[in-house]
C-alpha cells in the first residue's frame, strides 16, 4: 500500500499518475472532508482523516506536505513508522538528516518533482542513501515516473534543484506572461498574443527533447542580418544572465532557509 499524507495537488498529481497505470493500493490522509470525497470519488482510492491510520496501512509513505508543517507531521507519525517503512518527502527545502531525527527507519527518500506532474512531464529528482537496495527504491521511482521523467542526484544539490525545475514552471510562466503582455502592447490582441506564445514555448520544447541542443536550435532560426538575430542582440546586450542568476541564487537561498525548521 502506498500512503500519502497529505491530499493536495501534487499528491493528487502522484495519484492519478499511479491509477492511470494501474495501481489501486493507495490510500490518503487528508483533513478536509470534502477534499476526501473529491479523491474517492476521481480516484477511487481510500482515504482517511488520520495520518496515524495512513502509515499502519502503508509500506511507502509519501510526505506531502508544506515544509512549515512537516515538524507537526514528523512528530504525529513518529511512534506508528518502524523499519518497514520507505517514506519519501516532497516537502522542499527539508533535509533527510532531519526527517532521520524523528523517525525509526533507514528507508528515507527525498523528491522534488514539479508542477507539470498534473500533465504527466514532470521532471522529478530523488536523493537517497547508497546503501538503499534497489528493491526498495524501484518501487518510488516508479511512483514519479508515472507522471514525467526521474534522475537521482546527491542531496546536496536539492536547494538548486527546489529552484531551477521545482520553481522553474512559475519562472518560465513568468516568461510568457511578460511576452503576452508586451506582444498585446504592440498591436495583438491578448488571445492571439497567448496562442502564439504559448505553441511557440510547446515546440520548442519539443525540439529541445529531441535531443537537440538550445544553441543549435538557435543558430537555425538564426538568419545573418534577419529578425533572430536583431532580437538576440538585444538579450546579449541586457542583463539577462544576470537576472537569471539572481531569480536561481535566491529561490536557492530560500529553500535553505527552508531546511532551517
Amino acid at each position: 500500500m502506498i500512503g500519502f499524507i497529505g491530499g493536495g495537488n501534487m499528491a493528487e498529481a502522484l495519484i492519478r499518475g499511479l491509477v492511470k497505470d494501474g495501481e489501486k493500493n493507495i490510500i490518503v490522509s487528508e483533513p478536509i472532508d470534502e477534499r476526501r470525497r473529491y479523491l474517492e470519488n476521481c480516484y477511487g482510492v481510500k482515504t482517511t482523516p488520520s495520518n496515524t491510520e495512513a502509515v499502519k496501512l502503508s509500506e511507502i509513505i509519501v510526505l506531502a506536505v508544506k515544509p512549515q508543517n512537516i515538524k507537526e507531521v514528523l512528530e504525529e507519525i513518529k511512534d506508528s513508522v518502524s523499519e518497514r517503512h520507505t517514506v519519501v518527502s516532497i516537502a522542499a527545502g527539508i533535509p533527510l538528516e532531519f526527517i532521520q531525527k524523528y523517525l525509526k527507519t533507514d528507508k528515507l527518500i527525498r523528491a522534488m518533482p514539479n508542477l507539470a506532474a498534473i500533465v504527466g512531464e514532470a521532471m522529478t529528482v530523488l536523493s537517497l542513501c547508497e546503501c538503499l537496495e534497489m528493491k526498495i527504491i524501484a518501487p518510488v521511482r516508479d511512483i514519479f515516473m508515472s507522471v514525467g521523467k526521474v534522475i537521482t542526484l546527491p542531496e546536496h544539490y536539492m536547494n538548486l534543484v527546489t529552484a531551477l525545475s521545482g520553481s522553474g514552471p512559475g519562472f518560465l510562466c513568468y516568461i510568457v506572461e511578460q511576452l503576452i503582455d508586451v506582444a498585446t502592447e504592440l498591436g495583438f490582441a491578448e488571445d492571439i498574443a497567448k496562442e502564439l506564445i504559448v505553441q511557440t514555448f510547446i515546440g520548442t520544447a519539443k525540439l529541445l527533447d529531441s535531443g537537440l541542443p538550445p544553441d543549435k536550435i538557435r543558430q537555425k532560426v538564426t538568419s545573418p542580418g534577419g529578425t533572430t538575430e536583431a532580437g538576440l542582440k538585444v538579450l546579449s546586450d541586457g542583463a539577462l544572465r544576470e537576472i537569471f542568476f539572481k531569480t536561481l541564487q535566491e529561490a536557492t537561498k530560500r529553500a535553505q532557509q527552508l531546511s532551517v525548521v
